[in-house]
């Protein structure tokens, strides 16, 4: 049912002039979903408050509420379709009412991780685009038929959800900007073990894929805390946790709460995250929507250092000089200035996995290098994960993954060339078993055709080098000298000239 429905949701917004791409789809069906969901907790709440023998007070005032204005209901619980607004009246009160009493709670909202503040956050930023009022209205009757109250419920639309978010990263470079490939983030996940208790922080979050992943690998038993300690030295991967136990409420409301801590710049990808987030099981995300590089690094202070990194930072976009003032390595790179930030936002002993461009491992510019030294310096990387081209859609760059600890130098970097065999595309997509090798090599560290270990101690100290090569891989590569390139060029031309005469005297 719930397929179906997205679909049917999808066939009216193709009519929509206002509404041309798969970015679009997901951002009206986004603020329609939220809204829906939002009246489902409300009325959650209220019951819970009756149980308790407590008055609710609702968030939204009654003429704004999703019952009211969306899907009105009589008596007996059916849809009063005498009520229920559509063509120009719909449009007009959801442009016109609506959106501005939403984005008021912003000034009304007690602080920024409220829910009041979300709502006033998401909808200061979007806008409605379905301008044909009965095209809206078929819509929100779609969405109406959509129930998440229930874990399986939340399971099954997450799942679809995510799907909606691919599709929208594979239609082209602004879509790819908020998706980074599923099985490439579970594998991140598994090789940096994120447990209970622990914050995580994402400050380019995007679609809050990382938080998802890492939501679903923590709520597994055999990841709760209190199972094994993390192991010290070449990394925390080099063994998997121990004996599982039941997840107690504390432990379910911390990974709610307290858990997840993530920043976005754009507004679509903000809205795309919170809603991510709630479909997963987290009804009020740690999700600021900010530009995390124009705080200065010099604030950053204990109480905001968090044990667990893990993100894929916008890579190749350039910032303005009053915010690169806000870095000790100063550069228009994007990414590095991101990277600086994660190094110093980690505490002692606190791990990271980290997507870059695979350029930042060899370049000789300043920038690149100072920050390669710091990274090597202050921090132990234990293991760099090459990934082919492909890997992300669109994206045109080749990149890395680098998983390092803070608070030790590093020593040894064991290197894994991923290689699925194949040229990764849209229709050939990356998938969980062509990382499961990667992900069980990294346990131990372990040599093999595809992996093998650098040592620290011959490193070039003027650069800093940790450019990728396999001393395993494949074939040599046989360079041949010039005179045989021409050689074999001139035979191929006579070859030529060969065929064209043959032709000729055919004519």
């Amino acid at each position: 049912m719930f397929e179906q429905a997205f679909r049917n949701i999808d066939d009216v917004l193709w009519k929509e002039a206002g509404c041309t791409t798969e970015l679009d789809y997901t951002e009206q069906t986004s603020w329609l979903l939220f809204l829906k969901y939002l009246d489902g907790l409300e009325q959650d709440k209220e019951a819970e408050a009756a149980l308790e023998g407590r008055m609710y007070f609702y968030i939204l005032d009654k003429p704004y509420r999703w019952a009211e204005w969306a899907a009105p209901r009589g008596k007996d619980g059916t849809r009063d379709h005498n009520r229920a607004m559509t063509g120009d009246d719909l449009r007009d009160f959801v442009n016109q009412k609506l959106f501005p009493y939403l984005h008021g709670f912003t000034q009304k909202a007690s602080g920024p991780n409220t829910i009041e503040y979300k709502i006033g956050q998401i909808f200061g930023e979007i806008k409605n685009k379905i301008q044909s009022g009965y095209n809206l209205r078929e819509i929100i009757d779609h969405i109406d038929e959509l129930r998440f109250r229930s874990q399986t419920e939340k399971h099954e639309l997450s799942a679809l959800y995510e799907e909606k978010i691919k599709r929208m990263g594979n239609a082209g470079r602004n879509g790819g900007e908020y998706y980074t490939p599923r099985p490439l983030i579970r594998a991140m996940v598994r090789v940096v073990k994120p447990r209970i208790g622990e914050r995580i922080r994402d400050d380019a979050c995007g679609s809050a894929g990382f938080f998802c992943e890492s939501y679903d690998y923590m709520r597994d038993p055999g990841n709760a805390p209190g199972n094994a300690a993390l192991p010290s030295g070449s990394g925390p991967a080099n063994q998997e946790i121990g004996v599982p136990r039941e997840l107690t409420t504390s432990d379910l409301k911390t990974l709610q709460e307290r858990t997840f801590y993530g920043q976005e710049k754009k507004s679509l990808a903000y809205v795309i995250a919170i809603m991510n987030m709630i479909l997963h099981g987290i009804e009020t995300p740690n999700i600021l929507h900010t530009n995390t590089l124009a705080e200065n690094l010099a604030d950053i202070q204990e109480k905001d250092r968090v044990d667990v990194v893990l993100a894929n930072p916008p890579f190749g976009g350039k910032e303005r000089k009053e915010v690169q003032q806000n870095f000790p390595i100063r550069t228009g790179e994007t990414a590095f200035l991101f990277l600086q930030r994660f190094i110093k936002v980690l505490k002692a002993g606190g791990r990271a996995g980290v997507v870059i461009k695979n350029t930042f491992l060899s370049n000789t510019d300043n920038a690149s290098v100072s920050l390669r030294r710091l990274l090597l310096e202050s921090c132990n990387l234990y293991t760099v994960l090459d990934c082919p081209g492909g890997t992300f859609q669109g994206a045109g760059v080749k990149t890395v993954v680098l998983f390092f600890e803070k608070g030790a130098p590093t020593r040894k970097v064991w290197y894994y060339q991923l290689d699925p065999g194949r040229n990764l595309g849209k229709t050939n997509p990356l998938n969980d078993a062509d990382l499961a090798e990667f992900v069980d090599l990294q346990k131990t560290l372990a040599d093999s055709p595809k992996s093998w270990t650098v040592d620290m101690a011959g490193i070039d100290t003027t650069t800093f080098d940790l450019s990728v090569k396999n001393p395993n891989g494949g074939e040599a590569v046989i360079h041949r000298t010039p005179q045989v390139i021409m050689d074999e060029i001139a035979a191929l031309d006579a070859e030529s000239a060969e065929v064209l005469e043959t032709i000729r005297g055919l004519l």
